[in-house]
């Protein structure tokens, strides 16, 4: 045991202060059924959360047994995990139920639809033991240059997001699972990835939008998740994860939100090379959040931002009633939803296909036989983009195809498209690219190719593309929608 595990006789707080304090934690960790030492004894200190990944994924059972484990350790454990669906989804080896990504959802805009692939995922959560969810995304796709955000915004208008934010919360909540909106105030302004670096949103007040948070906290949405991006309009020194204008004045004064706000994980760029983690996590507690996330699974980073709290409280830097005014909220979060359900009520594991395939249409291009090229961007290590690729898809409705899988920009452009074009021989074309908009390479190869097969199906996998077809995602069930429709296979 190290001596940041447990506090020394000049360092100790009361009891209860300490347990207030890592009630304002969530932490990840690797495994996937043993529970780490050090997890342990944050978990006996009053640890308020964990957050699941892929890593501690290995099946539907498994999954149980470990949330059961931990939540044997403290039954007021809150057990969560990002759970979007569409290309980003951590329990797909758990049997997931494949539903698309937010986009394709606000293009069919059947709240409705929208409901029964919440309920969906959902009624998973509860079979799993999980019982919290950092979803819905409540961001608008404002820049078309926006890296992160694109399809997993339900739509680029205030409102279209709104409806569809109040439909998914609702039938969360009904499976008694905690929802939790993001990213406030809205990161689908920026051009800048948090992950990578501090975003800006140079909007004025009047432009943010801020409508779909106000229709989630009406929705009755028990938590929010901070952005870390700068609004210049609201407080131009400090990202909004750490700025008590915007987390106090703005979401706690002005909108009225008494649930749980949590941060985005601190270890994501933006915070982490600015601030480090550990001073993220005090500022973010004082300036108005309720729990903050450490995700990575390196418990010596949790360890810190942790040491960090204790000793901003024990100099007062951080205030005492700011903790356990933090505390409070989490733990009437958790009275709500810490423990599963006895019995889940079955759910409709087709939703996802019908909204895949609504939001595609019903074009019948009738290619058959094809040379699928599926251009795509490498996943996004911290969103576990799945690399599902289309041509997978298009072998289920006409076994007949063959394909190329790029993903990523490849080091001989010239040398690739020649590769693809031999490979496909006499074959049809289809070439399909997944946000060419954001990545030259994909306009390259794909204007290449076309040059050279000017009767080319082009298709889109991301946001509209200019393509013949456009599935507004890489879900599987995405995937599977426009391949039928390549193929004409409905």
């Amino acid at each position: 045991m190290t001596h940041t595990e447990h506090p020394s006789v000049r360092t100790a707080l009361p009891v209860d202060l300490d347990e207030a304090a890592h009630r304002c934690l969530v932490a990840g960790f690797e495994g996937t059924t043993a529970v780490p030492d050090t997890l342990k004894r944050l978990i006996d200190r009053g640890l308020g959360g964990v957050i699941l990944f892929t890593r501690n994924v290995r099946d539907a059972e498994q999954v149980r047994r470990l949330t059961d484990t931990l939540r044997a350790l403290r039954p007021d454990l809150l057990v969560a995990i990002d759970n979007e669906g569409g290309g980003i989804g951590h329990l797909v080896a758990a049997g997931a139920p494949e539903v698309p990504g937010s986009y394709a959802l606000g293009v069919v805009d059947d709240p409705a639809l929208t409901a029964r692939c919440a309920d969906a995922l959902a009624g998973h959560l509860a079979a799993l033991g999980i019982t919290a969810s950092y979803a819905p995304v409540a961001d608008v796709q404002r820049k078309a240059d926006n890296p992160i955000v694109r399809t997993r915004a339900f739509g680029e208008e205030s409102g279209l997001v709104s409806r569809h934010l109040s439909a998914w919360i609702a039938a969360t909540e009904a499976r008694g699972i905690a929802s939790c909106a993001k990213h406030f105030p809205g990161h689908g302004g920026t051009l800048t990835d948090s992950h990578h670096e501090l975003a800006v949103d140079p909007r004025p007040y009047e432009e943010l939008d801020l409508e779909p948070f106000r229709a989630a906290i009406a929705a009755g949405v028990p938590m929010l998740m901070s952005a870390h991006v700068v609004f210049p309009a609201l407080d131009a020194n400090r990202p909004a994860t750490l700025s008590r204008r915007i987390l106090g004045d703005l979401l706690r004064h002005e909108f009225e939100f008494e649930g749980v706000l949590v941060s985005d994980a601190l270890e994501m760029k933006a915070i982490a090379d600015l601030y480090g983690e550990a001073a993220g996590a005090r500022i973010a507690l004082a300036a108005g959040a309720d729990q903050v996330i450490v995700a990575v699974p390196d418990l010596r980073v949790t360890l810190e931002c942790r040491d960090a709290v204790l000793e901003a409280l024990r100099e007062g830097v951080l205030a005492e009633e700011r903790v356990r005014e933090a505390a409070g909220r989490v733990q009437r979060l958790v009275e709500r939803y810490a423990t599963p359900a006895a019995a889940v009520a079955p759910w409709d594991a087709e939703a996802g296909l019908e909204a895949a395939r609504r939001a595609v249409g019903a074009p019948s291009l009738g290619v058959r036989g094809a040379h699928v090229v599926d251009l795509f961007p490498a996943p996004h290590p911290a969103l576990n983009w799945g690399g599902e690729d289309l041509l997978t898809q298009v072998l289920v409705v006409d076994p007949t195809a063959t394909g190329t899988a790029v993903a990523g920009e490849p080091a001989d452009l010239e040398g690739v498209a020649a590769e693809i074009l031999a490979k496909a021989g006499g074959a049809p074309l289809v070439v399909a690219t997944c946000d060419a908009g954001l990545y030259a390479w994909q306009r390259r190869l794909r204007d290449v190719l076309v040059a050279r097969r000017p009767g080319a199906v082009e298709v889109a996998t991301g946001l509209p593309d200019g393509g013949a077809v456009c599935s507004y995602g890489r879900g599987k069930v995405n995937l599977r929608a426009v391949a039928e429709a390549v193929v004409g296979a409905r």
